[in-house]
């Protein structure tokens, strides 16, 4: 009780609540704008959590990642553009509920199902993680590279259909962690004489450039949008108690959302369409689905918003991010010197304590600020999208400039921002590269530590975690595989049907 009481008031300090105030409110706006999203702002912010304390920086970006989702179902609902990614289900069902003139009733039941998503996945939190924690201490150097490889598998496999895009991303990403001096001896990789690359290439530079900038200049290439909206008149609190008639669609939306969460590489839209598919085959209105259906829409923002809490799992419990944002939010931690893992558990469990309270109270100020303010978000949705590039632009090589001082680091963040926007357009992954990086790195560390103690590839996989770890690897590679070759046998007898029918048109 100590520690919970320590926690508290941890959080009851004014700059942490401002911080948490602030990202839960920013975090809502940036999701009501298209084209924007949760990890741009991050990705710009970064850099200013560094100077800040660690519960300062932690929570500001929390409330971002939590709260982006509840702004991107209002453009999702009234304009039919998604306000961040995430929320492109919800143009399914939310958007034919605006043509029929029930606008308030799909905000209502967004918000409420966000809600719901968001109390129950922290409250996943809370049980599991400190669960996790305590089989943590069980993880040495190999458990953890292990670890670290399963979730670069999973990233890979998650990627159905780019999986091969994604395992080349990944291993760029890989590359790109080993450039500079290495970190046991000290000697020079990949600098090819090259004084300005002896300090490697920074994570939050690659970060800015792919996420923001790459986004930045989505904006300022495509055509000029300013997007024309109408008021929603009503009671939001009464539409958002309107949830409650879907009990088992929000609990299995949560269930979903906190099953996926915790996996490396899987994210929200997987959480999805499991819910969603599940409220279609259950519903006693099938039909309705993708026309209006009130069961669809709280199926995919149960979901979605059920994510960030659950990804925390393994970053707290492990140190290990499972996507690009907590990927960020691992930075924080270390440029802190609050190294996740069993460590912060044992050590500091008041820091912890306040995290999972910033948590639900950032959904509180969240739900209170879309009770009133939804009409005024109507304006943000409006702003011109090549303002906004330029804006996203300008404070994205602010941030890069002011991590070191270097115009250089400027020029790599430009590059790697033409690289994201190369790849956005050819609809392929950039969150491969960032978890590359991240999980590269740990692997790198913990295989060299591990291999002093190994004499044979059989002392790898000694040990029940280990072992249980790689044969997990083991059996999602030929899973994969196998899931190939049927898919590739069930192409050929239609394409052969296709064949016959079109000989026979032919005769």
């Amino acid at each position: 009780m100590s520690d919970l009481a320590s926690g508290l008031a941890l959080l009851a300090d004014p700059a942490v609540l401002a911080a948490l105030l602030i990202g839960s409110i920013g975090g809502v706006v940036i999701g009501a704008i298209p084209g924007v999203g949760a990890a741009v702002a991050i990705a710009i912010l970064l850099p200013a959590t560094f100077s800040l304390e660690p519960l300062v920086g932690l929570t500001m970006l929390l409330g971002i990642y939590g709260s982006s989702m509840y702004g991107g179902s209002l453009p999702a609902i009234l304009i039919n553009t998604p306000g961040t990614a995430v929320n492109a289900l919800t143009t399914y069902d939310g958007h034919p509920m605006t043509k029929r003139g029930e606008a308030l009733r799909a905000l209502g039941l967004a918000y409420g199902a966000s809600f719901v998503g968001g109390i129950l996945s922290i409250l996943a939190l809370i049980l599991f993680a400190p669960v996790l924690a305590k089989i943590a201490p069980m993880f040495g150097s190999r458990e953890i590279f292990l670890a670290a490889l399963l979730g670069i598998v999973l990233v890979v496999i998650a990627h159905r259909g780019q999986t091969l895009v994604a395992g080349s991303l990944v291993a760029f990403g890989i590359l790109i962690n080993t450039v500079g001096l290495e970190p046991v001896r000290y000697t020079q990789r990949f600098t090819f004489g090259q004084e300005w690359l002896s300090s490697g290439i920074d994570l939050i530079v690659v970060v800015l450039g792919l996420f923001a900038l790459s986004q930045a200049f989505v904006l300022l290439t495509d055509s000029e949008r300013a997007p024309v909206t109408q008021r929603v008149e009503g009671n939001m609190f009464t539409a958002m108690k309107g949830v409650f008639r879907f009990k088992r669609i929000a609990g299995a939306g949560a269930g979903f959302g906190v099953l996926m969460g915790m996996i490396p590489g899987v994210g929200e839209f997987t959480a999805q369409f499991l819910t969603y598919t599940y409220a279609q085959k259950t519903s006693k209105t099938p039909e309705d689905f993708g026309k209006g259906s009130p069961e669809g829409l709280v199926a995919s923002e149960s979901a979605n918003n059920a994510v960030p809490a659950a990804a925390m799992i393994p970053l707290l419990a492990l140190g290990i991010p499972g996507e690009a944002l907590t990927a960020m939010m691992l930075a924080v931690f270390y440029v802190h010197n609050v190294v996740p893992g069993p460590g912060l558990f044992q050590n500091d469990l008041d820091f912890v304590y306040a995290l999972y309270a910033a948590m639900i109270l950032l959904n509180v100020f969240v739900v209170a600020f879309v009770l009133v303010a939804s009409n005024w978000l109507l304006r943000i949705i409006r702003v011109p999208t090549r303002f906004l590039g330029m804006m996203i632009l300008t404070l994205s090589f602010v941030g890069v400039y002011s991590l070191r001082n270097s115009v250089i680091d400027c020029a790599i963040a430009a590059a790697f921002g033409i690289l994201g926007l190369v790849l956005k357009r050819m609809n392929l992954p950039v969150v491969p590269i960032v978890l590359g990086m991240v999980l590269g790195g740990i692997m790198e560390v913990k295989l060299r530590s591990a291999m002093a103690r190994v004499k044979d590839p059989i002392d790898f996989v000694d040990r029940p975690i280990a072992a249980t770890l790689a044969v997990l690897i083991v059996l999602l590679i030929v899973g994969h595989f196998v899931g190939l070759i049927r898919e590739k046998r069930a192409a050929i007898p239609e394409n052969e049907h296709d064949h016959d029918i079109h000989d026979s048109h032919t005769r």
